[in-house]
């Protein structure tokens, strides 16, 4: 976040070409002039961004322009700031590491339903909608990076101690991980919307950092949990195996029974059954007999 601030450079330069008009006479003081009104021009301008809106302060009047200003150059007068609010999607992360962001561990600590520490690093997408920037500025009276470090880093910090104050360590880390970062992001999007602070995502940067030997009971169960899950599955495929089994058997014997009653109640029945498998050859010796199974007349 930047301002422009036009008192002091100005008051210089004025100061020394002021000892230069009177240091030289004539036409040399003219020419000092002329370039005392060229930086007195300079430094009442500043410029807003591309990607930026401007707010106009006055801080010798104490008044805000509730007209943001759009991309360009202004006048800015003695006494004048004009801050820059981003309109595009901007990014910022608390991490612990002390090579990204900043210098020193930034990451958000937090506790389970139990007490238990728990960090993590944190990260939010924003940007400011440009009908409301003069509000967000009256409310904070701030530059962006320091709403970021101030007012918005508390409310992500606070609406994830609140979620994770009710629930384990075990939900925080596995099935509510999610489910406690996107309620986070609701509490936040709803509080600063309305001054114009548009939160677009607020996301984990990382995964949450658990006490050592608490990750590995954790770990741990998830194992036993997953290997019953598999004895379990084992035991229903060889319940299910058995059950075909003897779902056969029983479907076997009822058809050997059915088809016992059959020729019992109907001798002929062998005979069929002996012409369907008769290929239709006589034995080599027959003993002057009929035809096996068959009632030769």
């Amino acid at each position: 976040m930047s301002y422009l601030d036009s008192d002091y450079p100005r008051r210089g330069a004025l100061s020394r070409l002021g000892r230069a008009v009177r240091s030289f006479p004539g036409r040399a003081g003219w020419v000092a002039g002329l370039v005392a009104v060229g930086l007195l021009a300079s430094t009442s301008l500043a410029r807003v961004e591309p990607g930026n809106v401007g707010i106009r302060v006055n801080n010798i009047a104490g008044g805000v322009s509730p007209d943001s200003l759009g991309v360009g150059w202004y006048l800015a007068p003695p006494g004048t700031h004009i801050y820059e609010y981003p309109v595009f999607t901007r990014t910022y992360t608390w991490t612990a590491s002390t090579t990204e962001q900043s210098p020193i561990d930034e990451s958000f600590t937090f506790q389970d339903k139990n007490g238990l520490s728990l960090s993590a690093d944190v990260a939010v997408s924003y940007h400011v909608d440009p009908a409301r920037a003069a509000i967000l500025f009256q409310r904070y009276r701030a530059d962006m990076d320091q709403i970021i470090a101030g007012p918005l880093r508390n409310a992500i910090r606070n609406a994830i101690v609140e979620r994770a104050a009710q629930l384990g360590v075990e939900q925080i880390y596995g099935d509510h991980k999610a489910e406690l970062i996107q309620t986070a992001q609701k509490r936040v999007e709803a509080f600063f919307a309305p001054v114009g602070l548009q939160v677009e995502q607020i996301y984990w940067a990382g995964n949450i950092v658990v006490p050592r030997q608490v990750l590995e009971q954790i770990n741990a169960k998830i194992a036993n949990e997953q290997a019953a899950l598999a004895a379990q599955a084992n035991v229903a495929t060889a319940k299910a195996d058995a059950e075909a089994r003897v779902a056969k058997a029983q479907g076997d014997a009822q058809a050997i029974q059915v088809e016992a009653e059959a020729i019992r109640t109907n001798p002929e029945i062998v005979k069929m059954r002996a012409v369907e498998k008769w290929d239709g050859k006589l034995p080599n010796y027959n003993g002057g007999g009929p035809v096996p199974f068959l009632g030769v007349q």
